[in-house]
């Protein structure tokens, strides 16, 4: 276990009184800690919890889910659907905004709660809980119904944190639908969990027989321990491909330096950057956004600086349900374009 956790936390730290006695929250602020916590689901990991480093007033895995009082705080866009999934939702647990994918909302629990989460409102103990056994007929019947679907994503909520027996019970009716050919799994387990991600675990996600992706939500190179490699390598050597998924975060990953290490460790983990996710606009949130500009400056740092390979593409979710578009920088300026470090060049040469 990281050195700076030392045996502080053995079990799922869930409210603030258990994060003040692990030491990771002052007693003095328990009131607005409270205040929070009955609107907004706490939950953090011993895996997690390890890394925190409790005397770093700015520490970026505490920020992510250690909860703060600025939660509390509106601000002018936000919402609580910032991405507009009921827009897009025929019925419970389908969420149909593209014509060849469907997400598939199993589970609204996870087994950590993250302060800026776009789903807020709907996941953790007061959340709209796990997908009933009728519901989950009719939403897998939609899925069956419809030939264009070629790709699912079982989403949430964490689907991993349900058994391995009903999560591959679903894997292995999404194997019957023919037209589906790629099942996604959105998920923090491995990171928040490593030791969660299990044999039995394993051949739930792989039950399908058909090509698995799992996307694993990552910030900080720090979340990528040891054992956190070691179980997305058990997942990968079963079969699965991944792809990471990264939001980026004021004062957790905002700098090219923390995002560059972020993107290596996972290209060295066989994960392939996916997206980084500009903030969307959750309640309570706005403490933790940084501007499309910021995020665009930091992707031309890592363009000019990084391999291919750890290259993430930068983008937004159109509040409203009109869907992602990549908003990284531009290096088209009429006839002339411009190289990683900004110089423009006449295309196609004079």
């Amino acid at each position: 276990m990281d050195s700076r956790g030392g045996d502080r936390a053995m079990t799922t730290l869930a409210s603030p009184e258990a994060l003040a006695a692990a030491g990771l929250a002052a007693p003095e602020r328990l009131p607005e800690l409270e205040a929070v916590a009955a609107r907004y689901a706490v939950a953090l990991t011993p895996a997690l919890a390890a890394l925190i480093d409790p005397n770093d007033p700015d520490d970026p895995i505490a920020r992510q889910f250690i909860p703060d009082a600025r939660e509390l705080i509106r601000s002018p866009g936000e919402d609580p659907d910032p991405i507009g999934d009921e827009a897009h939702s025929p019925m419970e647990g389908i969420v149909h905004r593209y014509p060849d994918r469907v997400l598939l909302k199993v589970v609204h629990a996870c087994a950590v709660y993250c302060r800026f989460c776009f789903r807020r409102e709907m996941v953790g103990p007061g959340g709209l809980g796990t997908l009933s056994g009728e519901a989950l007929d009719l939403a897998l019947a939609y899925i069956a119904e419809r030939p264009a679907i070629w790709e699912t994503i079982l989403t949430g909520g964490d689907p991993l944190v349900l058994s391995p027996r009903r999560l591959g019970e679903i894997m292995r009716r999404l194997g019957q639908i023919e037209h589906v050919k790629v099942v996604r799994l959105h998920t923090r387990l491995p990171a928040a969990e490593p030791c969660a991600v299990t044999p039995e675990l394993i051949e739930a996600i792989m039950a399908s027989g058909k090509t698995v992706y799992v996307a694993l939500h990552a910030n900080h190179p720090r979340e990528l321990t040891a054992t956190a490699r070691a179980a997305c390598a058990r997942l990968i050597d079963a079969g699965a491909a991944m792809v990471s998924q990264t939001v980026l975060l004021k004062g957790v990953n905002d700098d090219a330096e923390t995002l560059a290490a972020l993107m290596r460790a996972f290209v060295e983990t066989r994960i392939k950057p996916y997206y980084l996710h500009h903030g969307d606009l959750a309640p309570g949130t706005a403490h933790l956004r940084t501007s499309i500009a910021e995020g665009q400056t930091l992707m031309a740092a890592l363009r000019g600086n990084l391999s291919g390979l750890a290259q993430p593409a930068y983008m937004l979710d159109i509040p409203g349900g009109y869907g992602k578009v990549p908003v990284g920088p531009n290096y088209l300026h009429g006839d002339a374009v411009a190289d990683p470090s900004g110089k423009r060049h006449l295309y196609p040469p004079g």
